[in-house]
């Protein structure tokens, strides 16, 4: 007996989605203030990438009933490649330097008063 929808662990992710997923997570990065620990912490374990993507995959089953198992297929993929951890560090950089921007302008509108 096949179930309906299986998984498929071993298909790369395609460049819109590996965009969706980066922009995704950096978004929620900036919003929280967490872009110096997050980009710290990627940067230290860029080299172990492929391994954490593999581990999210063993993880699956305890954390696909709390996550989705999609989604945390969709995460491994992303961490299968390591330029793409390169690419969601690049892309909390430039959210937190554009927050940053438009918080300074903000700041300095209201002191022209």
């Amino acid at each position: 007996m096949a179930l309906p929808h299986m998984l498929n662990f071993e298909e790369e992710l395609s460049q819109e989605e590996t965009d969706r997923l980066i922009e995704k997570i950096a978004t929620d990065v900036v919003r929280r203030r967490l872009e110096t620990p997050a980009v710290m912490f990627l940067e230290m374990h860029k080299p172990l990438s492929f391994i954490a993507s593999q581990a999210l995959l063993v993880g699956t089953p305890a954390l696909g009933a709390l996550f989705g198992a999609e989604t945390m297929s969709r995460y491994s993929g992303l961490l299968r490649r390591r330029e793409n951890v390169e690419k969601l560090i690049q892309k909390i950089e430039q959210l937190s330097k554009e927050k940053d921007k438009s918080t300074a302008g903000a700041s300095g509108e209201e002191g022209e008063d």
